[in-house]
């Protein structure tokens, strides 16, 4: 198994209170340059529902603007490690991403991760480090299409609440 490298840069500004955190990007979303961008990831699809606003098209420049209008920034856990394609499951030898340095440059008040993956893994490499509670919610990712879209809305629903 060789190792894979994140190659893409957190998304973020100053005022992002809201930080969604995946294990690390699909194969997908890595080809193409952004975070959830496999065509059968509901990730887009659940937030808009939960902001009641839609996207305005599927290009990656959008899909920023809807993140910055509600304040979310995205990242990931994992810096580097060993997986097979795309599997959580797979994932060995992890080297974190730097999540403190982010922090400091926004407002982020709440920190979310998809899937149970991302969560175990932040709560052994990070959170020592942020002192941030992290709240785990469902994947949105095609492997767990077990769970239905409005099971994934109603978990999801927490994120827009805005009393931090």
């Amino acid at each position: 198994m060789k190792r894979t490298k994140h190659t893409l840069e957190p998304f973020y500004n100053k005022d992002s209170e809201i930080l969604i955190l995946g294990t690390m990007p699909s194969v997908k979303s890595r080809e193409l340059g952004f975070y959830y961008m496999h065509p059968q990831n509901r990730f887009w699809q659940v937030l808009q529902i939960v902001f009641n606003d839609k996207i305005k098209d599927n290009t990656i420049e959008s899909k920023k603007e809807f993140l910055i209008k509600h304040k979310i920034a995205l990242w990931d856990v994992i810096k580097s490690c060993e997986i097979t394609s795309s599997s959580d499951a797979s994932i060995k030898k992890v080297i974190p991403n730097n999540i403190k340095k982010l922090l400091k440059k926004t407002k982020i008040k709440k920190i979310y991760t998809t899937g149970k993956k991302a969560y175990d893994l932040y709560n052994k490499y990070i959170f020592s480090k942020t002192n941030v509670n992290a709240t785990s919610l469902y994947s949105t990712s095609p492997a767990n299409c077990a769970i239905k879209l409005e099971k994934l809305v109603e978990n999801y629903q927490v994120i827009n609440n805005k009393n931090f």
